[in-house]
């Protein structure tokens, strides 16, 4: 299973912290990405993580604002967001892929087979 958390009510230019927690498997074994949806808007790419840790890939409008981590020991996958703005607003998810091509393939949605619940970030102006 998969739990997102650390969301919240924040401010433009604030900062909150996401964090995915795995719980019956290792998170080392998986990449992770993290997506979110807006009210009446599609599902977008946000992060992602490939699972080796040694490569992270960014949506162009989170680039250099957000960033994401890993502390496998935690069996945990940080979403740090700084700078955030009224359009951040969205529920976040975060979601494991085993897809052999993900350098390739990180930002579709299709190839993430397990998605944890998500958790709502709402920025105000």
């Amino acid at each position: 299973q998969l739990q997102a958390s650390g969301g919240g009510l924040v401010q433009a230019g604030d900062s909150l912290t996401l964090s995915c927690a795995t719980s019956g498997g290792f998170i080392g074994n998986y990449h992770v990405g993290w997506f979110r949806q807006a009210p009446g808007k599609e599902r977008e790419f946000v992060a992602a993580s490939r699972r080796s840790g040694d490569s992270t890939y960014y949506a162009d409008y989170v680039k250099g604002r957000f960033t994401i981590s890993r502390a496998n020991a935690k069996n945990t996958v940080y979403l740090q967001m700084n700078t955030l703005r009224p359009e951040d607003t969205a529920v976040y998810y975060c979601a494991t892929s085993v897809t052999a091509s993900y350098s390739s393939l990180y930002s579709d949605a299709r190839r993430y087979g397990y998605w944890g619940e998500g958790t709502q970030v709402t920025v105000s102006s």
